[in-house]
């Protein structure tokens, strides 16, 4: 099975930035719809931001709007999550996968029954 790993996480001031990285060992993530989940300690996992495989159009939850940017870096075979602007909230461990996108609804999901999570990265937003 692909297993898909995140990196670039780390403990930022409020305010500040990070840059995280999701790359899938021996498959081209080129024009694979892939999406960034994140789950807070207590909380549910989340969809953050995704990306469609077909013509990369970029989806964000409202939460994320405007400070978060998806996007691919095709040389590195990677699909990067830009976070600008972070919050205490945005403190979680983030996460990487394929998904099913529906861009009517804003709302993007693994496949059903997916179980082929990563370790995911953490991201800790803290004065």
């Amino acid at each position: 099975q692909v297993q898909f790993v995140e990196s670039g996480g780390g403990l930022v001031q409020p305010g500040g930035s990070l840059r995280l990285s999701c790359t899938a060992s021996g498959f081209t993530l080129d024009h694979y719809p892939v999406g960034w989940f994140r789950q807070a300690p207590g909380k549910e996992r989340e969809g953050v931001s995704c990306i469609s495989g077909s013509d990369s159009s970029t989806f964000y939850a409202d939460s994320v709007k405007g400070r978060f940017r998806i996007s691919r870096d095709y040389a590195k075979n990677t699909v990067t999550l830009q976070m600008n602007s972070l919050k205490p909230e945005d403190t979680a461990v983030y996460y990487c996968a394929p998904v099913t996108i529906d861009g009517r609804l804003n709302t993007w999901y693994a496949p059903p029954g997916y179980a082929n999570w990563g370790q995911g990265t953490q991201v800790t937003v803290s004065s």
